[in-house]
């Protein structure tokens, strides 16, 4: 089975810390967790305060949707206001090894 990530870099709107973006995304989180094919979820963050959003899914086709609806679906959650959006990179890669 294919992993798929969903690999967001990105900066905390300004006056707002990193703890401030994990907190906006209560919602998403479970958003995320209602989405098919949603495997994982990570956020870390940097020494320069840049934080990487890292989601996994089972195929490229969950991902593009799952991704869609943070922007459709989920619009008026308090995660937009809490990124800096001239600071946002994402993107869709594909996991060629994972060792546990």
């Amino acid at each position: 089975m294919a992993e798929i990530l969903e690999v967001t870099r990105l900066r905390p709107a300004p006056g707002l810390t990193p703890d401030d973006f994990v907190a906006a995304n209560a919602d998403i989180n479970d958003y995320l967790k209602r989405r098919p094919g949603f495997q994982w979820r990570r956020i870390v963050v940097q020494e320069d305060g840049t934080i990487l959003d890292i989601v996994a899914y089972d195929s490229l086709e969950h991902a593009r949707a799952g991704a869609a609806g943070i922007t459709a679906e989920m619009g008026d959650s308090p995660v937009h206001e809490a990124i800096d959006h001239s600071t946002v990179d994402w993107q869709f890669t594909t996991v060629l090894q994972h060792v546990e």
